[in-house]
């Protein structure tokens, strides 16, 4: 057999492609089997660096339309050009792809093209387009084929007027009304991009809140800033079916979540958000043995070897976060164990970003599990609105919030509701990796006049109180 590599990686998306480059980097000969034209997976194309495109974009328009006047920017009212914002879209995918074959080029990893599959331990089959299929001999196999929208029993999905996010993403024009199905991360960021660009949303969500396994208190907060923004939420909602009037226009029956009378709500355009599902197919994982938990995962050990010796997997098609960077982590941590290295992710310190405006930001323990582990814990808070770098941004909606133990101060969640709090979460999730202190935080010098001073202060606000409220 010509082709014989030290480890082939099936999928090319932030696990697959990260895992490929650090095992290259440690001197394994390397292939990665890629179903897609363009390399990056999901993330890369129709998910993650497309989606932020959108939501920078969109969020100047906000900013020019309602923010400037009152920093004495006078211009006229800005218009929405959907044409050119997609094509700054797709530029931004296209120089993301890009720089990820050049990273596979530098590090003579190798792309077969086709959809991959496990025919026997040690073995990938390689089916592409067209053409003959190929068979790679490799000494370990990652699986990182990563997940797909989750669908709802009834409703057919055209990518046109009933979308996921693939479609929501590519909309010819922006429509009257967006009636988003899920009030997690990804709905409520999508919902936010066409909200602004002039779309009326509105979420409906099963639970009784947004942000399912967010704190709820950030939950309810950021709730009513995305309420006074115009965003409409139907929760304890489910949607019984969507139909079409004689114009085409949709017909979404909403019922309560625990039953009752039907009203239906009427949209141009409707976006099912419900979370996303493993994607295993044509793998061929049941023929050569490899187990699947009840949600369709593969099970793997603590260092992601499957049930079959050889065969590893990482990302979303495991248990854990659906994190783009929770994938990275684990490709490096595969490819070191791999090497005889100790390759291993802190579970424990893993941040979480919901991309509005303000954004959301997370890591480690929420106070309702704090509660519920039974964990004696101490809350510090701080507003931006006692920020002065956030009231010279206009930007003092929001909070940071710390929580750490009693008796040790040990740091064990934070979160935080603001401008640039995806940026901001970063210090805190260092300082969980290194199981600090909120005495250590609250010692560390932070430059005035920053945002991140809110940080401080509310570490200061679990020992003596912060300086500023």
């Amino acid at each position: 057999m010509a082709d014989s590599f030290d480890l082939t990686v099936i999928g090319s998306g932030p696990g697959g492609y990260v895992c490929a480059i650090r095992a290259a980097q440690l001197g394994m000969k390397v292939a990665v089997v890629e179903k897609w034209p363009t390399l990056g997976g999901t993330c890369l194309n129709i998910g993650c660096i497309p989606s932020k495109a959108l939501l920078h974009a969109s969020e100047l328009l906000e900013e020019a339309t309602h923010g400037f006047q009152q920093l004495g920017i006078d211009v006229p009212r800005p218009q929405l050009n959907l044409g050119q914002m997609m094509v700054h879209k797709a530029d931004t995918v296209a120089a993301n792809v890009g720089g990820v074959d050049y990273l596979f080029k530098k590090n003579k990893i190798t792309v077969f093209r086709g959809i991959g599959s496990i025919p026997a331990a040690g073995k990938v089959l390689v089916t592409p387009q067209s053409g003959a299929q190929q068979e790679i001999s490799s000494k370990n196999i990652v699986i990182a084929t990563g997940s797909v929208s989750a669908s709802l029993p009834g409703i057919e999905i055209d990518e046109k007027q009933v979308v996921t996010s693939t479609g929501a993403l590519s909309l010819e024009q922006v429509p009257s009304k967006l009636l988003v199905i899920g009030a997690g991360v990804i709905g409520l960021e999508l919902g936010s991009v066409w909200q602004r660009l002039g779309a009326q949303v509105t979420v409906v969500e099963y639970l009784d809140r947004i942000l399912p396994g967010m704190d709820s208190e950030v939950a309810r907060q950021f709730q009513r800033m995305l309420q006074k923004q115009g965003m409409e939420f139907r929760l304890s909602s489910k949607v019984a079916g969507i139909d079409r009037d004689e114009n085409g226009a949709l017909k979404v029956r909403i019922e309560p979540a625990k039953g009752g009378d039907a009203e239906v709500l009427g949209a141009d355009v409707a976006l099912v958000a419900i979370g996303r599902k493993p994607y295993t197919d044509g793998l061929g994982l049941d023929l050569v043995g490899v187990a699947l938990d009840e949600r369709g995962r593969v099970r793997v050990d603590a260092h992601y070897k499957s049930s079959v010796d050889g065969i590893y997997a990482i990302g979303d098609v495991i248990a854990g976060p659906m994190l783009a960077h929770k994938a990275e982590d684990e490709g490096i941590a595969v490819a070191e164990i791999l090497a005889g290295q100790a390759g291993h992710v802190n579970y424990g310190a893993i941040p979480a970003v919901v991309y509005t405006n303000p954004e959301v930001a997370t890591v480690g323990k929420t106070e309702d599990e704090l509660k519920a582990e039974g964990i004696d814990y101490k809350v510090g808070k701080f507003p931006f609105t006692a920020n002065g770098r956030a009231k010279a941004m206009l930007a003092t909606q929001g909070f940071v919030k710390i929580l750490s133990d009693v008796n040790t101060d040990r740091v064990l969640g934070a979160h935080i509701i603001g401008k640039n709090a995806g940026e901001m979460i970063h210090e805190l999730t260092v300082l969980m990796e290194f199981s600090g202190s909120s005495e250590d935080l609250a010692r560390t010098t932070h430059a005035h006049p920053t945002l991140s001073e809110a940080i401080r202060e509310a570490a200061l606000m679990l020992g003596d109180g912060a300086i500023h409220i």
